[in-house]
């Protein structure tokens, strides 16, 4: 796993120092690329200089200890920097394995979400209301950006037919098996 890491953060450097070529940044296309890719490298390469540091920290409190030769207090401060950088190790490694899972292409798409208030009158109707009041919400929380394209209310204010169109980075991951009746 680590070989694999040091090559995503070597090609991550390198698309980095691309980035300030004048042919790079004369070429719109090229430059969108590679931006799109560190975009995506940069939590991966982050998640395993966190590793890094956290394996280094427990490697010197474990050195400090094998030495010996320490007061009681220093002692204990030294335990406890070791567990934590311990437990911060096995953290990263936990977070790398889920960024490090093959992305799906569809991630970057974008979403059409349509709310229709089902037989049952204005209760459903006050339903398909509150489900779009939350899908707002979630689509908020996450950042994303929301456009409302068509909005039937009823005269209590419940809704018919809602059209909603959520823009950004990973909303289609999110949103593709939000479906039902």
């Amino acid at each position: 796993m680590f070989e694999k890491l040091d090559a995503i953060e070597e090609k991550y450097e390198q698309i980095n120092a691309k980035l300030f070529e004048p042919d790079v940044v004369s070429d719109i296309e090229k430059y969108k690329k590679l931006m799109q890719e560190v975009k995506h490298l940069t939590p991966i390469v982050e998640k395993y200089r966190e590793l890094k540091k956290a394996k280094k920290d427990h490697e010197e409190a474990k050195a400090l200890l094998d030495a010996g030769g320490l007061d009681k207090d220093f002692r204990e401060m030294v335990v406890l920097e070791m567990e934590e950088s311990g437990e911060k190790q096995e953290k990263a490694q936990e977070e790398l394995k889920v960024l490090l899972l093959p992305r799906d292409p569809n991630d970057d798409k974008n979403v059409i979400v349509e709310i229709r208030s089902g037989a049952g009158g204005e209760e459903a109707a006050l339903f398909a209301h509150s489900l779009m009041r939350m899908y707002t919400m979630y689509v908020q929380s996450r950042g994303w950006e929301m456009e409302l394209l068509n909005l039937n209310e009823t005269e209590l204010g419940g809704v018919k037919e809602a059209i909603l169109a959520v823009n950004g980075a990973g909303a289609y991951n999110r949103l593709k098996y939000e479906s039902g009746v």
